[in-house]
């Protein structure tokens, strides 16, 4: 009975086999896994790799210590000036001062009396040498010199520069009429004046300008031609002014050679005698 169960195990596991269409091949089973072996030796360093990317920033450290103080510094622009602070409080009374001397006006009054007679002499003397010896004529403003040297237009300009001072320029009909005056005291008939023609302009005209660069305004005396008053034709020569004893301006060429007047401003410190005083008055 046994032997027939056993025949029959064997038979039904033959013919599974027989029947089956797996291959049989020669791959081998991996087995258990082994006991841990011991570990080797270091190994050589390998290469530098890369350098990764950024870390999270720290945590801040610690306050340091303070530092010792640096060399004083480069002292800095000027501010602006601050506003006007508020009045301080009244401060007390002072000592009572010692009383004073008596005084004795009636000799100080004489002294300074005597002291403006004296001062009016010496202005009287001054404008005795300037009106009398120099040949000087004034206004308020400025000194006036008649030089009896011909020169060209340019050489008179120059001359009066020299002297520091400029060709005269009479800007109102008053200092007009007392250079006029002065012409004619001196026995002469005409005489160069700081006046000229300036550069073309587009209609062909010049017009005329003061020796200081300012135009001709409010003031002109031109002896003919009214339309020629502020302006010359370019066709003509006569780009320099000569004033008359009468009073009135002419055109004159500039070559021409003739006396001429300059004038000097007055200095505006206390005498008189200062920049604005004529040099070399006595020409």
């Amino acid at each position: 009975m046994m032997g027939l169960l056993v025949l029959c195990v064997f038979a039904a596991a033959f013919n599974y086999i027989s029947t089956s269409t797996e291959v049989c091949t020669n791959t081998l089973l991996p087995g258990a896994k082994g006991d841990q072996g011991e570990i080797g030796e270091e190994g050589d360093q390998g290469k530098l790799g890369k350098n990764g990317p950024p870390g999270l920033p720290g945590v801040p450290g610690e306050t340091g210590l303070k530092g010792e103080v640096g060399h004083t510094g480069k002292m800095g622009p000027i501010g602006d000036k601050g506003d006007k602070g508020d009045i301080g409080l009244e401060g007390p009374s002072g000592l009572k001062g010692k009383p004073g001397t008596t005084c004795d006006c009636g000799r100080y009054r004489k002294v300074v009396g005597q002291l403006d007679v004296n001062v009016g002499k010496l202005r009287n003397a001054v404008k005795f040498v300037k009106n009398v010896i120099l040949g000087l004529k004034e206004t308020e403003e400025r000194y006036y010199l008649l030089v009896k040297e011909p020169k060209r237009f340019g050489e008179a300009s120059m001359n009066c520069k020299l002297r520091g001072g400029t060709l005269a320029m009479p800007k109102t009909s008053n200092t007009n009429n007392l250079m006029a005056d002065y012409v004619s005291q001196a026995g002469l008939t005409r005489v160069y004046i700081g006046v000229q023609a300036q550069s073309k302009d587009t209609d062909r005209t010049s017009s005329y300008v003061y020796a200081d660069s300012s135009p001709l305004q409010g003031f002109a005396a031109w002896s003919q031609e009214p339309e020629l008053q502020s302006i010359v034709s370019s066709t003509t020569n006569s780009s320099c002014v000569e004033l008359l004893s009468t009073g009135t301006w002419g055109h004159v060429e500039c070559e021409a050679t003739m006396f001429f007047i300059c004038e000097f401003p007055k200095s505006r410190r206390r005498g008189g005698g200062g920049r604005g005083t004529p040099a070399s008055a006595s020409s």
